[in-house]
């Protein structure tokens, strides 16, 4: 039987019993109370950060994107990734560059163009989700030149100047604004007489930039490439009447079988939004509708 008086005498009345409980270490000793807890929970922060870098980053929209764009879209870009969280970047080309592009294995996820006719080459490829592009925008051709060129009284009739040495414009084998600039000269009846004062730019970007560099006296170029803030302070434009030329309806796909797609989807709802509809016409392209 249990002494007592010796219990009485190690644990003084009113000391409750608490038997010390200890954790073996590595080595079999015991380990202090609380360091296996702190170990596991060390532990548990590890493994969540390697699950963490181990986690694929989000993907860029990578987005093919005709020249008339790239005074617009950067911005607009910024503006989708601070609603979304998805990040995007744009690659800019004439249409017919990108289409080509595109066709022969480019990883881009939307393709947006300065006309219908190069997404419909993506669609009759197999390479688009949609059986028929989608609009989203509507081109101007206007009529630009220098403040300090001999054609400051610009008019459509600068066009018929004899004094008029070169005209800029975007090829119209690969960019819809080019196509457009020669179908408004037929239109005047005017190709063949300044067929030999062209110059050929790749893009309309270009031929925006061989108009304000003095490479060309004038330039039929996009609205958008015109109402950009160094060409609005180097000169002046006009707009070519729409009846002089073929509406550029710019339409647009979303690549099949893309990892983006949805983000691609996204963004085209994005573009189709009143505020961004506004920003755009602001810039250049009017609606479709």
């Amino acid at each position: 039987m249990p002494n007592s008086s010796l219990t009485r005498s190690i644990f003084p009345k009113g000391t409750a019993f608490r038997p010390s409980v200890q954790s073996p270490t590595t080595d079999g000793a015991l380990a202090p109370e609380g360091t296996l807890g702190r170990f596991f929970k060390f532990l548990a922060v590890i493994i969540l950060a390697l699950f963490v870098l181990a986690a694929p980053a989000q993907q860029p929209l990578r987005i093919a994107a005709a020249a008339d764009l790239q005074p617009l879209l950067p911005k607009l870009l910024k503006q989708f990734t601070a609603q979304t969280g998805i990040p995007a970047r744009a690659s800019y080309k004439s249409s017919a560059t990108l289409a080509t592009a595109i066709i022969n294995g480019a990883p881009f996820d939307l393709f947006l163009a300065a006309d219908f006719s190069f997404p419909q080459r993506v669609i009759d490829s197999g390479l688009a989700e949609e059986s028929a592009p989608i609009a989203y925008a509507r081109g101007t051709l206007v009529l630009w030149t220098r403040n300090e060129s001999s054609s400051r009284n610009l008019s459509i009739a600068s066009l018929r100047d004899p004094a008029l040495k070169s005209i800029a414009i975007a090829n119209p084998s690969h960019a819809p604004y080019g196509r457009a600039a020669v179908a408004a000269l037929h239109h005047l009846g005017l190709c063949d007489t300044l067929k030999p004062k062209l110059v050929i730019a790749e893009n309309i970007a270009q031929a925006a930039q061989y108009a304000d560099s003095g490479n060309a006296q004038l330039g039929l170029i996009s609205l958008t490439s015109a109402l950009t803030p160094r060409l609005q302070a180097s000169g002046h434009f006009i707009k070519v009447p729409q009846e002089n030329y073929p509406p550029i309806l710019q339409g647009a796909v979303v690549i099949k079988e893309s990892p983006n797609a949805p983000a691609a989807h996204r963004f085209l709802n994005f573009l189709a939004s009143a505020p961004i509809a506004r920003e755009l016409q602001a810039g250049g392209l009017s609606p479709v509708h």
